[in-house]
């Protein structure tokens, strides 16, 4: 899938991520920073998580950045559901 437009989810608060996206152009592949307290301990575990939800969007081409304050898995697996279907254009069933 082609990322549409910049979308974000998450916050800055304690114990969640924020995920800004944008579109990067065809064949530029992903472009993935993270930002973490704790990256040294878990940067390849959130890579890991963020690589595989492109992977189940079938995204190649994407600009990712991700400021984590120390959110477990499933908030991180949320966080990339909602950004990338916002930035999709696919999002359902939201009151914004």
């Amino acid at each position: 899938m082609k990322i549409i437009k910049k979308a974000q989810a998450g916050s800055f608060e304690s114990s969640d991520i924020l995920i800004l996206v944008e579109p990067n152009n065809k064949g530029e592949g992903r472009n993935i920073q993270i930002e973490s307290g704790v990256f040294q301990q878990y940067g390849d575990t959130i890579a890991a998580l963020i690589n595989d939800v492109l992977d189940k969007y079938e995204i190649t081409d994407i600009h990712l950045k991700a400021h984590d304050k120390g959110a477990i898995d499933p908030v991180i697996l949320a966080r990339m559901d909602t950004v990338l279907q916002r930035a999709l254009n696919i999002q359902l069933g939201t009151l914004y």
